[in-house]
């Protein structure tokens, strides 16, 4: 039997982004799932490369749109797109500082094994900085053909898929024209995921650490 994460243990969550709309694409469903299940949420979002007015205009109305009933604090940074390992010691500086407001269950974070660079350097550096706590890398499908095999799964109703799918394109509208920003490319991600997880729909994350149980005194 597969180990289970509960949803209904999570109380405070971590948001990290390197780009405006990586959360929302990775984890959208997810955070939306978790946000519905537990009103009044705690969500603390910090998206790194932001420098765009029109981008992080863009991103501040969707996370609010993904979080319903949630009490959200969105924190973004003008590192320049691409840029993330040039400017290593700013971007670590903006997770020390979010660390210091807050004590989550869960942390939602790029993947590892991501080839983007600003994607790569912040899941470097979330570990570093959340050293106790669960953290989960979501994968962002894009024309490097870098997606890799997870290993967790949350599942995903039909109304969370199509909510999610609605939002992208309600509130990316400067990403609309790109070739991969379609529903065919986000539900077909999650359709293989979900025949992964046993069920129709599945957002998919790649695991950091997990103790298992209590650590002995």
């Amino acid at each position: 039997m597969m180990p289970v994460l509960r949803p209904e243990e999570i109380h405070e969550i971590v948001l990290l982004g390197a780009h405006c709309d990586d959360v929302a694409i990775g984890a959208g469903a997810t955070v939306r799932d978790l946000c519905e299940r537990t009103p009044g949420l705690r969500v603390h979002a910090l998206v790194l490369c932001a420098a765009d007015p029109v981008r992080r205009a863009e991103e501040e109305a969707a996370l609010r749109a993904f979080c319903p009933e949630a009490k959200l604090e969105i924190t973004t940074v003008d590192l320049p797109d691409g840029r993330v390992p040039a400017h290593w010691n700013r971007a670590k500086e903006a997770l020390e500082d979010l660390r210091t407001r807050c004590e989550p269950d869960l942390v939602l974070a790029t993947a590892a094994h991501d080839n983007h660079q600003d994607h790569r350097g912040l899941a470097a550096l979330a570990p570093t900085v959340f050293r106790d706590h669960l953290i989960l890398g979501y994968e962002i499908l894009k024309a490097e053909p870098d997606l890799a095999q997870p290993t967790v799964f949350w599942p995903l109703s039909e109304r969370l898929l199509r909510d999610k799918i609605d939002l992208l394109h309600e509130h990316y509208p400067s990403q609309t024209s790109r070739a991969w920003f379609d529903e065919e490319t986000f539900r077909g991600l999650a359709r293989i995921r979900g025949v992964q997880a046993g069920c129709r729909y599945a957002e998919a994350f790649h695991l950091t650490r997990l103790l298992v149980g209590a650590p002995p005194d």
